[in-house]
């Protein structure tokens, strides 16, 4: 697997268009300070609650519950908006917000959204530890479907991860 662990990215910074394989970078960082034409993706249920999490963030920030809810989307497969030039995806791998999901229901989430990258010719999407926080799946586990479905493709993922609050303290007491 192509993966590797990058330092936090400027918001008008890019990757060279050059890049045009399969990779799987982490990041320690704010989701949303990755450069603003990257496709961005988070885990939803059904019934478009968003109410934990950095699903809130996602709401507040790109707002179109109603748009979403339109789209009718079910377990297993990916709503999709448009916003500032770049898509938002979210992954509906539950029916309700109180429930978790499964692996399959997460892979076959990605794989929607795979085919809606491959169809609108985005190879860059940013995204958080999908279905491992709220949700509890396993991350090695999440990893290695993303392996599995985006290895022929020519799509990067970038995974943003929040700092540990104890590495956080340790860097700035060597400071």
């Amino acid at each position: 697997m192509a993966s590797s662990f990058e330092q936090p990215c400027d918001e008008g910074s890019s990757q060279p268009a050059a890049e045009a394989e399969w990779r799987l970078s982490h990041v320690r960082g704010d989701l949303f300070s990755c450069p603003r034409d990257e496709a961005l993706a988070h885990c939803i249920s059904e019934d478009c609650r968003m109410g934990a999490g950095v699903a809130v963030v996602f709401k507040n920030k790109f707002r179109g519950v109603e748009e979403l809810k339109q789209q009718k989307k079910l377990t297993g497969q990916c709503a999709v908006l448009s916003r500032g030039g770049r898509f938002i995806y979210y992954l509906v791998t539950k029916k309700r917000y109180n429930q978790k999901p499964t692996y399959e229901s997460l892979r076959g989430s990605l794989e929607d959204m795979k085919s809606h990258c491959v169809t609108n010719g985005v190879t860059r999407i940013s995204m958080p530890r999908i279905g491992c926080g709220l949700d509890r799946l396993k991350w090695e586990a999440v990893e290695e479907i993303l392996e599995e479905i985006f290895r022929n493709t020519d799509i990067s993922i970038t995974v943003y991860s929040l700092p540990v609050k104890s590495e956080t303290m340790a860097m700035k007491d060597n400071k």
